[in-house]
């Protein structure tokens, strides 16, 4: 009986790490946080609460990247097995086809909730379920635009809650290009973790095609724009409120980082990794309580 129950949680464990559902939570919220405190000028908090297509399109945008991160670790298996040995026992309790039924699942509920929203929506996701899927396919292992493609998915359901409330300004394109390419650096990082595994399986990033120092300058020049890109936007804000403080303790953060990855110290990149991930979501909360201040 005991036996039977851990087999059960190990199945799971495994399909909650196959919809990676932590990063689905934390962009959930991220979600909710920027377009009620960002892109929404106009309507109050009552009526943001009952505004059933601001919900549905947000549901759609999660339930279609669950299905994508089941479509991508599909694809991944094979490097997961050295980059991620934990995960990849996990999921050897649940078979592949179950994970595959799920993704068309998912996929097909999004769809279906797009499409009672609007023509529009659903066309909206059926291209962004095509672009992950064709990510995963094919695009992941292409140079540079691997690296490009995934940091623009990851931002495409942000874009479509822009459009929806068409609210457009220059502090929203400098944080966008902010997160953009905070993301970028993330996620060459992320390739450098990973570039023997990446180079086995045939997945050319920019780890492993180029030396070590090139890779770093790149990223040290990315964090040059970010706190360029920092400066412009408290220049455009002013010293108000909380998130032009964020972004200003952010130009200590990247210089930090830079020191950290010049070091050569052993693990520099994986702290790096962890501390750029860390101050996205502190960017997350410092949106919340920046936005909760000017609103009430």
């Amino acid at each position: 009986m005991e036996n039977k129950f851990l087999y059960r949680l190990s199945q799971l464990l495994a399909f909650v790490l196959g919809t990676k559902l932590l990063m689905v939570v934390v962009l959930t919220f991220a979600l909710y946080v920027s377009t009620f405190f960002l892109f929404n000028q106009e309507e109050s908090l009552r009526a943001f609460a009952f505004d059933f297509r601001v919900h549905a399109i947000i549901f759609c945008a999660i339930v279609s990247i669950g299905a994508g991160g089941i479509i991508n670790q599909f694809y991944d298996k094979e490097k997961d097995k050295i980059t991620r040995p934990f995960r990849t026992k996990l999921q050897s309790f649940l078979k592949q086809k179950y994970f595959l039924y799920a993704y068309v699942f998912l996929n097909s509920i999004s769809l279906a909730v797009a499409g009672f929203i609007s023509v529009r929506v659903l066309i909206f996701f059926l291209f962004y379920q095509f672009l992950i899927w064709f990510y995963s396919h094919k695009i992941s292992k292409i140079l540079i635009l691997n690296n490009l493609t995934f940091v623009s998915l990851s931002l495409y359901p942000f874009f479509g809650m822009l459009i929806y409330y068409q609210t457009f300004s220059i502090k929203i394109v400098l944080m966008a290009t902010f997160l953009f390419g905070l993301l970028l650096v993330i996620d060459i990082i992320k390739d450098s973790l990973t570039k023997h595994a990446d180079a086995i399986f045939g997945y050319h990033t920019l780890p492993n095609t180029f030396k070590k120092t090139v890779v770093n300058r790149l990223i040290i020049s990315l964090l040059v724009f970010l706190i360029l890109n920092s400066i412009l936007i408290v220049m455009k804000k002013g010293l108000t409120g909380i998130m032009s403080y964020y972004y200003l303790s952010g130009i200590l953060i990247f210089i930090f980082s830079a020191f950290l990855l010049v070091s050569n110290k052993k693990n520099a990149k994986f702290y790096t990794l962890n501390i750029l991930r860390f101050w996205i979501f502190i960017g997350i909360l410092a949106m919340l309580f920046d936005g909760i201040i000017m609103k009430w």
